[in-house]
């Protein structure tokens, strides 16, 4: 899937360090405002504990994990919607993506500058906010004078592409997000083509401190009320744990995650919401050369998944066979799943379920 996020945030909220430490890039992030200038992309396993269970009952030479590709986006500050700073690049990168994940500083520390001069998250989402809002106001001004011109033609779809266009453009004058208005389907068939950047779905991810990973902290308790506000999740991470997570092999990794009663690193969570965040899910294939996570949009039909894996499975399916990982953890091998009847056929209009490992009947 060519699907990506963009991780956004103003400048020193530790957006980088968690970039470099998904990506496992050793790029050095400096105390400065602008560090990043060009978006870094990356290529980012997504971990999925189902892989090793469906590694235990088949053998394989390799097990392929999905991916996730990620943007490390220019710091943003006020006035981008104008020019201002990087304003201009920071917009355009993030047209380029499909979700935002917006990194918010909510610990203090007085050794690394606030470019706004103090920690305050609420001051901080509604910085970027706004400029994402004036930079569509910009996008829709002169469509919606068009589209009230070819209104006056009296024709249905010209009408209500126009009220569609309108609708938006006051809910964003109010300071509302695109994404927090009810539009229907319709409307949103007629704004598609307008790319609004508040469209795109958005996760909060606060940085926090060692000793507010459960993000207990005003700062944290603030942030949720504004993400609720937007229909939008938070998390919790610790930057700088992850940071040092990442540069421990793997013993000495589970060394730390016990010593601070977690299960596994934050980051792991992240792209798992990231992936869901796109609206991706997963299916599996297995065999003896490999096993095998593979990109679906949520709503695929098994013959689009087929196509994932080759055009000439789409163009020329005939069925699936299918099961989930649950039963092959039951079962715990394929020839005992067929003679429990366990593995389902599954034609055209069958829709692929998170997790379903499938094998496609193909004609040609």
């Amino acid at each position: 899937m060519s699907l990506s996020a963009g991780i956004v945030g103003l400048p020193n909220v530790g957006k980088s360090t968690l970039f470099n430490t998904l990506s496992s890039g050793k790029a050095e992030s400096g105390n400065y405002p602008f560090c990043t200038i060009d978006p870094n992309v990356g290529i980012i396993e997504v971990p999925d504990p189902r892989l090793d269970t469906i590694a235990e009952y088949i053998d394989t030479e390799e097990v392929i994990p999905a991916v996730v590709e990620m943007h490390d986006i220019a710091g943003l500050v006020e006035g981008a919607s104008e020019g201002e700073g990087l304003g201009n690049k920071f917009l355009a990168n993030i047209r380029e993506t499909d979700a935002i994940i917006h990194v918010v500083r909510c610990f203090e520390n007085d050794d690394v500058v606030h470019v706004e001069g103090s920690v305050d998250p609420v001051r901080d989402v509604e910085i970027i906010e706004t400029e994402l809002i004036l930079a569509d106001l910009q996008t829709l001004e002169t469509r919606l004078e068009k589209a009230k011109r070819a209104a006056k033609s009296q024709e249905k779809e010209d009408i209500e592409k126009a009220e569609a266009i309108e609708k938006a453009w006051d809910a964003l004058n109010e300071g509302i997000p695109a994404r927090a208005v009810d539009f229907t389907e319709n409307e949103l068939d007629y704004l598609k083509d307008s790319h609004l950047l508040t469209m795109k779905p958005v996760l909060y991810v606060a940085n926090v401190d060692e000793d507010d990973l459960d993000g207990d902290s005003e700062h944290v308790q603030a942030l949720r009320e504004v993400a609720e506000e937007r229909g939008s999740e938070v998390m919790t991470v610790c930057a700088e744990i992850e940071a040092e997570l990442a540069d421990l092999d793997e013993e000495g990794q589970r060394e730390m995650l016990e010593g601070l009663g977690i299960a596994e690193p934050a980051l792991h969570n992240l792209i798992r919401k990231t992936y869901e965040l796109l609206g991706l899910e997963s299916f599996f294939t297995a065999g003896p050369k490999e096993i095998r996570a593979w990109t679906v949009e949520k709503g695929s039909t098994a013959p689009e998944a087929a196509g994932v894996i080759h055009s000439d499975f789409q163009d020329n399916f005939i069925r699936a066979e299918v099961y989930t990982v649950a039963d092959l953890d039951e079962y715990e091998d394929e020839a005992t799943l067929r003679e429990e009847g366990m593995i389902r056929l599954e034609g055209k209009d069958y829709v692929v379920e998170d997790g379903d490992i499938m094998f496609f009947r193909h004609g040609g």
